[in-house]
């Protein structure tokens, strides 16, 4: 039964290889692309340190580059997505609207934090998001969303999966605030860069995928792993936010999206769940062992992945469970089948990475340097 699981229209697929169509030749560009613009990032950023250089100002042209490479990106995916016919226009549009506002608003934000810009920011991205929720509710009202994945509405429990979605969030929220409580810095713009940066790590290795599971779902080389080392470095309510931008890219890159509730469980909390992987990194009982503060974070991380996803496919896939098999049992060995094996790959490097001297001596000054940063740009104002 677990090995039908697997059958799916798609085979697994390895985007970054893939030059037969129009839209493969586009991953496959972006995500070699992004790649080589990571790399290019790290090796300046090293050439810097090693001579003493100032990096804030390459840190600030970094993030302006990598805020403006990423809506490209994005937008360039949901054009393709609407010319493939996977999007409609009542969905295609706002979310258009959206990633535009939001990228724009960035932009004014690191250009100058004050007063006005923080109104028009407001301005741009409320406006922008209650247009795209109102449009999401009346397309999945329509039930187009759910025909699309072959389901009706009456096999999709909404009641179920709205009471879950809040009831998670707020468990999400309150375990950042409670585990980041230590942390009272803002977002820095050393802490915005990395994050920046460490999205886009991660949204190019998630192309290169080792099983892709034909309800949504992959095993991916390491993908979640930058998110990780920077929910560690820079705290889980850092973290948290920063994998919540990452499940929406998520959501953007392969949607499986049958229902709204469905959508938060799978994407946005789910990978927000992957900012608690810093929740012991300050543990002071643990503080010669990086590699079990890390471990140890990643496994909560991926529990509460998890958790978001088994909830997803008991209320909004059951109807998939072959017959004769209990929904609670199918979804737990569904999601078993790639979370598990994806957080196995996380923690396996992520142990290599912190056994590393040099490795933990630049996550040591980062942790240092972030709340000294923070406070002087606090009082600065800039």
């Amino acid at each position: 039964m677990f090995f039908n699981l697997l059958d799916g229209d798609k085979p697994a697929t390895w985007y970054p290889v893939l030059f037969d169509t129009t839209g493969n030749i586009i991953r496959s560009v972006a995500t070699w692309l992004t790649l080589a613009l990571i790399l290019t990032f790290v090796v300046t950023y090293l050439v810097l340190a090693a001579k003493k250089v100032p990096a804030k100002p390459f840190l600030r042209v970094s993030l302006v580059t990598a805020i403006v490479y990423s809506a490209v990106i994005v937008l360039i995916s949901l054009i393709l997505f609407f010319m493939e016919e996977e999007l409609v226009a009542i969905v295609f549009y706002p979310l258009m609207g959206l990633v535009t506002a939001v990228a724009v608003s960035a932009v004014l934000l690191i250009y100058k934090r004050n007063l006005t810009n923080k109104i028009i920011s407001a301005c741009l991205i409320g406006a922008a998001l209650v247009t795209t929720f109102v449009c999401l509710a009346v397309h999945f009202a329509s039930g187009d969303a759910a025909e699309k994945n072959w389901l009706t509405n009456e096999q999709v429990n909404s009641i179920a999966l709205y009471f879950f979605a809040v009831l998670t969030i707020t468990v999400l929220i309150v375990l950042a605030f409670v585990f980041g409580k230590d942390d009272k810095t803002g977002f820095s713009t050393k802490s915005i860069s990395y994050g920046a940066i460490c999205i886009a790590m991660s949204f190019a290795l998630s192309y290169l995928r080792i099983v892709k599971m034909p309800q949504g779902g992959s095993i991916t080389v390491a993908s979640l792993l930058p998110l990780m080392v920077y929910a560690y470095i820079f705290g889980t309510k850092k973290g948290v936010f920063a994998g919540l931008i990452y499940g929406v890219l998520q959501a953007v890159q392969d949607p499986y999206i049958l229902h709204p509730a469905q959508f938060i469980l799978d994407y946005p909390a789910a990978f927000a769940c992957i900012g608690l992987t810093g929740i012991f990194a300050t543990c002071k009982k643990m503080e010669n062992m990086p590699q079990l503060k890390f471990v140890f974070g990643a496994i909560v991380a991926g529990l509460g992945r998890f958790v978001m996803a088994f909830l997803s496919g008991i209320f909004a896939f059951g109807a998939f469970a072959p017959e004769g098999t209990p929904v609670v049992l199918y979804s737990l060995s569904y999601q078993s089948l790639y979370v598990f094996p994806d957080l196995a790959i996380c923690i396996v490097l992520g142990i290599i990475l912190f056994s590393s001297k040099s490795f933990c001596g630049v996550v040591n000054r980062l942790q240092t340097s972030t709340h000294s940063q923070s406070t002087a740009e606090a009082t600065s104002g800039k």
